[in-house]
């Protein structure tokens, strides 16, 4: 039977709105995940980073004061590292490790701080900078001033991108692993109105997919490593035409061999399959799944890249599916119950 290659997954969640906080949960031969337990020594854990190899995880705390915490996961529960740390922004929502540092896009200060991560246990440090956005969008009520959502290392770990929602754009920075500098290298204006939410790189490392929360499509940009600088090279739809009511896209996983992209859309309640047969650079909309819940906040691929597991909010489960390796289509295979689920990330 087809291994996830994990044998733990960790979900965070929304503690505002009743759920459990930072979940432990195992997972089986055929992917099915069950709860552990608990910890709700942080308020709103709603996104999560494994450090890579290790038994740390680090989560951001998405309130207004805003914070960021590191967890020993060797034991059966997650256990604080430490005091949670200010991240000197609000609401950070998302989060990676580089460099030496722990990165959080602070949502609603429309920042991306730089804390040290202590090299003896992974205990994290007070922001040592803070990179603030400028600049705004049309849109009247989201789009009033920057709001970063995202913050991700590409794939040869030399840049750093910021997906800003409230300025319709893509930020390339620089690191400096030594003092914690992070500098705005580029940026590329994204359509109007769009509200990039978050991005994903194709495995060949020339090509990102930008997910748009505020219309329904997947900008493509072309990436060109050596000189830290992104292109545009055309926009796809995620639901069939004709399709009618709200739609938020809120998370984007592409497939371990560059054939598939998925997207998940709130208010739909689905998932965007998407074809790269014909190229990198040209989507195809092959159908949409619905997401097993209500408000599928994030998307995650197990390591071994056959399952596809999808955070929904509003219903309170984690539900996977089985991917087919020649459609790309997902098939329900399961799902538990986390309250105001937000993310899963597998260790």
């Amino acid at each position: 039977m087809a291994t996830t290659g994990a044998e733990r997954a960790f979900i965070g969640s929304f503690t505002s709105a009743g759920g459990p906080g930072l979940v432990a949960a195992s997972v089986d031969a055929a992917g099915a995940l069950t709860v552990l337990g608990a910890v709700d020594t942080v308020p709103n854990p709603s996104f999560l980073a494994p450090a890579p190899g290790g038994s740390v995880l680090y989560a951001v705390s998405e309130t207004g004061e805003g914070a960021a915490a590191a967890f020993d996961t060797a034991g059966p529960l997650p256990r604080l590292i430490g005091a949670p740390v200010d991240v000197s922004g609000s609401a950070p929502t998302h989060l990676v490790l580089t460099g030496g540092h722990l990165l959080t896009a602070n949502y609603t200060s429309g920042s991306v701080s730089v804390l040290p991560v202590r090299a003896a246990d992974g205990a994290l440090e007070a922001p040592v900078s803070v990179l603030r956005h400028e600049g705004r969008g049309p849109h009247p009520e989201r789009q009033q001033g920057p709001h970063a959502h995202q913050v991700k290392q590409d794939p040869t770990g030399r840049w750093v991108l910021s997906v800003d929602l409230g300025t319709d754009s893509v930020r390339v920075c620089a690191l400096d692993a030594v003092t914690g500098a992070l500098t705005v290298h580029g940026e590329t204006a994204l359509p109007p109105g769009s509200g990039p939410r978050h991005l994903a790189f194709h495995p060949e490392g020339r090509h990102v997919y930008v997910l748009n929360e505020l219309e329904p499509t997947l900008t493509v940009l072309r990436w060109d490593a050596a000189a830290g600088t992104l292109e545009p090279a055309g926009r796809t739809a995620l639901l069939p035409e004709g399709t009618v009511g709200e739609s938020h896209a809120s998370g984007v996983a592409v497939a371990h061999d560059g054939r598939f992209v998925w997207a998940a859309n709130r208010g739909q309640d689905s998932i965007s399959v998407l074809a790269l047969d014909v190229s990198p650079e040209k989507p195809v909309l092959v159908t949409t799944v619905d997401c097993g819940g209500r408000w599928p906040r994030d998307l995650a691929l197990d390591p071994a890249g056959r399952r596809l597991y999808a955070a929904n909010e509003h219903s309170g489960d984690v539900t996977w599916f089985d991917i087919d390796p020649r459609t790309g289509v997902p098939s329900r295979s399961g799902s538990v119950e986390v309250a105001a689920a937000s993310c899963v990330v597998f260790a």
